[in-house]
């Protein structure tokens, strides 16, 4: 079942570093609206704490070890900011991340599509 998950993890890597490379400020364009008329959507971040506990637990024994406890504490990090951070300094980290050049977004991407295709390789789901 852990491996089944880390895949579905990985998947929404892909899926997301897909999308900003593809259509990076359409992208960030509907993000931010969303979070414009919804606010609480913030709260969903939840999710990502519980997704890098789960990658922090289950991929220890896994290649690239020091790779996902790296990723899996800053998914903690990013994801517990984002729900209890001081508003200020929340408010100011969207803003910033919001009026980036589509070049960084899809580095950010990029970033997301290797960690992707790395967690799949250290499955033993990518053959080569």
């Amino acid at each position: 079942m852990s491996r089944y998950i880390l895949a579905a993890i990985a998947g929404m890597w892909m899926a997301d570093g897909l999308a900003l490379l593809s259509a990076p400020l359409l992208v960030m364009q509907r993000l931010q609206e969303s979070l414009d008329g919804s606010p609480n959507l913030l709260r969903w971040q939840a999710i990502g704490i519980v997704l890098g506990i789960i990658l922090l637990w289950w991929a220890a024994p896994l290649p690239y070890q020091p790779l996902w406890w790296m990723t899996g504490g800053a998914m903690v990090i990013k994801s517990g900011f984002l729900i209890w951070g001081p508003v200020t300094w929340r408010l100011s980290l969207l803003n910033w991340c919001f009026t980036r050049e589509a070049v960084d977004y899809r580095f950010f991407g990029l970033w997301l599509c290797t960690l992707a295709v790395l967690l799949l390789h250290a499955l033993g789901l990518l053959h080569g």
